[in-house]
């Protein structure tokens, strides 16, 4: 992968540095400009970019894990693409991986191993409640920062990654080491799966080592499947003995074995860290692969039954006959005598085998079988059936067996109890209401109930905007299996028409507004513009041309004739006689400075024009200098 350093993603997220890589991503420290604050980027590697389906399934993981919120769980800000960039925004945490700290300490401590396991158990339980499992619980996958606080990161996105990461060595080497029989066989997942992965952490906390390795992932995989895991004791007798009974419980190859959930793991792991360490757990979880049964003396009634017998022979003996025949005839009888006691004998064996020996029987398969059928079959073969629990399925029908706490094919005595676990069917759930959602957001809803889209059709409308959902069905409130389909009508907005540009030019104004409208057009701008050869209300010009295919209600601009310039009208009347000399005076005047002095600029104007007064008052005062 290129590195990415200095580039911005999403417009705000300043790329600063590297600081981690894993097998699923690089991740850069960087700097939020919004918000102005350092954030942790994860860049998905490019070869998981590749596949479409992963890609959907990591967007919608990715977002339901930013929903979680706990002080224990690493938040998840934002997650976008950009040029092929896939990309989580999280949290900054200032601090180390936990496998970082057991390969730097080599192993912890009592006390840290409780104190972490606590933390990291509280932070599962949350997400449990949420209904996220992470699915890759590991010490890579969970920091410790400076003041040994817990911080887990990835939730959500190793479900999204289980068929692509199998191809990725690096992850797997990763997290194969971790992972529960279940997962190794790819097969049903659950909360307990998580309890799992957090028993190995634990043992790798508390002896600084794993329990299975292997020469490839395969190998480490079939173990978890197959092997029993090494008691830490074992390794360094100095483990307490009630960690080493949390670990064991929690890492019991039957799922049903484990901690039931959170809950129950911290109850335990609470016991111990307040009590000192002293405390003794005590496992509740039924176990019946060795019933003990009080059997009689069967030295002593063998004893007296011989006795008896030996008298009995003494008893019947024959006596010596005189003559042969009679010899012949006590010889038979005494043969006929012996057959039958020693059948007696082997009858009364029998009879008291029956009565203080319970007979011994194989489990039959009852995985599939209906519980009324299991039943019966079982109280026949003076076996005890015991329903443990029911729980949804979506590989077996309502009233199913869909797990059994022994083998079939296991040879039991009579009266050894059969638990089972029978299925409820599929998990009802109530589709939401999605009309007048947006197809993104229905995506992210359908797939947090267990939902998926079904038939999808696309219909224009005019008051829908595009990609809203019109209708659904079934309908809001419905009870529906969980997984089935639900089928949506999505509008894809306003149907596009288009118009063909009529030839405007030359029409009256009204003729061509009219030849808009029909059109499906709008009436633009109109501008009017003076023209000498084109009549007055004559369109000149049009904005699009004549033949052009536009959308509909595409507005059309024109500019209209005003008709030939009119000529600028010329004042003709002339100036009062008063005001003769001060028009002149005016009209001559430059701004040249002359206006204050009123003397005019050229020489022919009258003298008596210049003083700025008029003829008749220079004829009065003529005539006053005359007299």
């Amino acid at each position: 992968m290129v590195d990415i350093t200095g580039k911005v993603l999403g417009g705000r997220y300043e790329i600063i540095e590297k600081i981690g890589e894993g097998g699923m991503a690089l991740v850069y420290k960087a700097r939020c400009r919004l918000l102005n604050r350092y954030v942790a980027v994860k860049i998905l590697r490019d070869e998981l970019t590749n596949d479409e389906e992963f890609i959907k399934k990591f967007r919608h993981e990715s977002q339901a894990a930013a929903s979680l919120s706990h002080p224990n769980i690493v938040s998840v800000y934002d997650v976008g693409v950009e040029n092929d960039i896939h990309y989580i925004v999280m949290e900054y945490i200032k601090g180390k991986t936990l496998k970082d700290i057991i390969d730097e300490k080599g192993k912890l401590s009592p006390e840290e191993t409780i104190d972490y396991t606590i933390q990291i158990a509280e932070a599962l339980g949350h997400a449990h409640k949420n209904h996220i499992i992470h699915r890759d619980i590991k010490p890579h996958n969970i920091m410790v920062t400076d003041d040994k606080r817990i911080k887990v990161t990835d939730f959500g996105i190793a479900r999204a990654a289980t068929s692509a990461t199998m191809t990725n060595t690096s992850s797997v080497i990763g997290s194969v080491h971790y992972f529960s029989p279940e997962q190794a066989r790819g097969k049903f997942t659950d909360e307990k799966s998580d309890i799992y992965s957090l028993g190995i952490v634990m043992y790798e906390m508390i002896t600084g080592k794993i329990p299975f390795e292997g020469e490839s992932p395969i190998s480490v995989a079939l173990k978890h499947v197959e092997e029993e895991i090494t008691p830490p004791s074992y390794i360094d007798s100095s483990v307490p003995k009630n960690i080493e009974h949390i670990i064991m419980k929690s890492a019991r190859k039957d799922q049903m074995g484990r901690y039931k959930n959170t809950e129950e793991l911290l109850k335990d792991l609470r016991k111990v860290k307040y009590s000192g360490g002293d405390v003794e757990l005590t496992d509740n979880t039924s176990n019946f692969d060795s019933q003990t049964i009080i059997l009689p003396a069967v030295e002593s009634n063998k004893k007296e039954k011989k006795k008896g017998l030996n008298e009995n022979e003494k008893k019947k003996k024959p006596e010596k006959k005189k003559d042969k025949k009679g010899s012949k005839k006590a010889v038979f009888l005494g043969i006929l005598l012996a057959f039958l006691l020693v059948n007696g004998i082997a009858f009364g064996f029998l009879k008291f085998k029956e009565s203080f020996m319970p007979g011994e029987v194989e489990v039959p398969d009852l995985v599939g079988v209906q519980e009324e059928i299991a039943k019966e079959k079982i109280e026949e073969m003076g076996l005890k059936f015991i329903v443990k629990d029911r729980s949804y399925s979506s590989d077996f029908k309502e009233g199913e067996i869909m797990w059994q706490n022994e083998e079939a094919g296991k040879v039991v005595k009579k009266g050894f109890p059969i638990e089972v676990t029978v299925s409820k069917g599929k998990k009802k759930v109530k589709v939401p209401k999605l009309t007048g959602k947006d197809l993104g957001e229905v995506e992210f809803v359908l797939d947090d109930l267990g939902l998926k889209e079904g038939n999808i059709d696309y219909r224009y409308s005019d008051s829908i905007p595009k990609n809203i959902i019109i209708s659904q069905s079934p309908q809001p409130d419905t009870e529906v299996e969980e997984g089935s389909a639900i089928d949506l009508v999505i509008s894809k907005g306003p149907e596009i028409r288009t118009s063909t540009i009529p030839n405007l030019v030359g029409l009256q104004e009204n003729e061509a507004k009219r030849a808009i409208v029909a059109k499906g057009l709008v009436i633009g701008n109109i501008r009017y513009q003076s023209n000498d050869n084109v009549e007055k209300g004559i369109v000149l010009w049009q904005s699009y041309q004549q033949g052009a295919e536009v959308q509909q209600n595409t507005s059309i601009d024109l500019v209209v004739s005003s008709g030939p310039e009119k000529p600028k009208k010329e004042d003709k009347k002339e100036p009062k006689e008063e005001n003769k000399k001060g028009q002149k005076k005016d009209d001559n005047n430059n701004g040249k400075g002359n206006a204050g002095n009123g003397k005019p600029d050229s020489g022919e104007e009258e003298p008596d024009e210049g003083n700025g007064s008029g003829e008749e008052e220079g004829s009065e005062e003529n005539n006053l200098q005359r007299e």
